[in-house]
């Protein structure tokens, strides 16, 4: 496993982490716990040492089973990562939209981001993760009904606590990264980045260059879409969200795979799959710190770690792009 210092902080995190959003099972079609926890101590085995979940990722399971996963492993060779800022039991802020979790119940999702709820989601936290501190806290979206000035004051008391080491946000914008950094020195931010969804590199990656911050790019396999695994007339699972997307329409998908096909020689060269050869493109993109990888299974798991154990040279990163430049998907 390759490890990697996030941004300008002294937080080193594998540079493929753990993403535990579907093993909570909510918006994923369910989950399984026991392959979940095997999931993720295979991942450990291999030198995946950070996992990065969220409250709402099944309204507190998905913490819950990154908890159990991690209970017998010291807690200083694991670096975890969660976020605030999404309540689905508190009426407050800016209404997302209307769910239903794991056992059927009917919730609204919001994003808040005010003090005492950013405090009270802290404490939550770390009794279902069954730890006393947090190594990176994330905002998990932009709360445009608080001001930024109040949601990085509260995050600063927790560190001041010593219940998180370091601040980050997710889904940030430049201009509202650089607001916050009038408050509190942030070391990251987590935005969706994939071969297939690149706007991050407008404004996002050249701050980041610029300002020395690292970026946590989640969802680098679209969800499954750059795997090669699936093809026209895939059917999804009842409540999985990415029956909804363009991105799986099966023209996309057709698309999708003539590229991959192309591709696929210099994955079959390295002895890789194409999910592995995507996770190491992803790591070569300029500011991209880390990889968020998902896997519901330890089979996934184990796939994704090993992508860690091979490298890409300038010119196989070349012919890739080259491919990539040519592929359009549809709205």
């Amino acid at each position: 496993m390759k490890y990697r210092k996030l941004g300008n902080t002294d937080l080193t995190l594998s540079a493929i982490t753990f993403g535990s959003f579907a093993v909570g099972g909510w918006l994923w079609g369910g989950t399984e716990q026991n392959e979940s926890v095997k999931a993720i101590k295979s991942s450990y085995d291999l030198g995946v040492t950070s996992i990065d979940t969220a409250p709402v990722y099944g309204q507190g399971f998905s913490e819950e089973i990154v908890g159990q996963a991690i209970k017998d492993i010291p807690r200083d060779k694991i670096q975890i990562l969660t976020k605030f800022g999404m309540r689905w039991d508190l009426a407050k802020g800016t209404h997302v939209f209307k769910s239903q979790d794991n056992n059927g119940k009917d919730i609204d999702i919001y994003k808040y981001a005010g003090k005492e709820s950013i405090i009270k989601e802290c404490e939550d936290s770390l009794k279902r993760l069954g730890t006393d501190y947090i190594d990176l806290y994330q905002l998990h979206w932009p709360d445009v009904t608080t001001s930024i000035e109040e949601t990085m004051y509260a995050v600063n008391e927790l560190i001041k606590q010593g219940k998180v080491r370091y601040a980050g946000v997710c889904n940030y914008n430049a201009e509202q990264f650089a607001e916050a950094e009038k408050y509190i020195n942030l070391a990251s931010n987590q935005v969706p980045y994939s071969m297939v969804l690149r706007d991050i590199e407008k404004e996002i990656v050249p701050y980041s260059l610029e300002k020395g911050k690292g970026i946590i790019a989640y969802s680098p396999l679209e969800r499954g879409l750059l795997t090669g695994k699936m093809k026209p007339g895939y059917k999804f699972g009842e409540g999985d969200q990415r029956a909804t997307r363009a991105f799986y329409k099966d023209e996309n998908l057709r698309r999708t795979n003539e590229f991959l096909d192309k591709i696929k020689p210099i994955a079959d060269s390295k002895g890789l799959s194409l999910g592995q050869l995507v996770i190491l493109w992803t790591l070569e993109q300029p500011a991209i710190s880390i990889a968020l990888v998902g896997a519901r299974n330890a089979e996934q798991a184990i796939q994704n770690a090993k992508a860690a154990q091979s490298s890409l040279t300038k010119e196989e990163v070349a012919i890739i792009d080259g491919h990539l430049n040519q592929l359009v998907l549809v709205p």
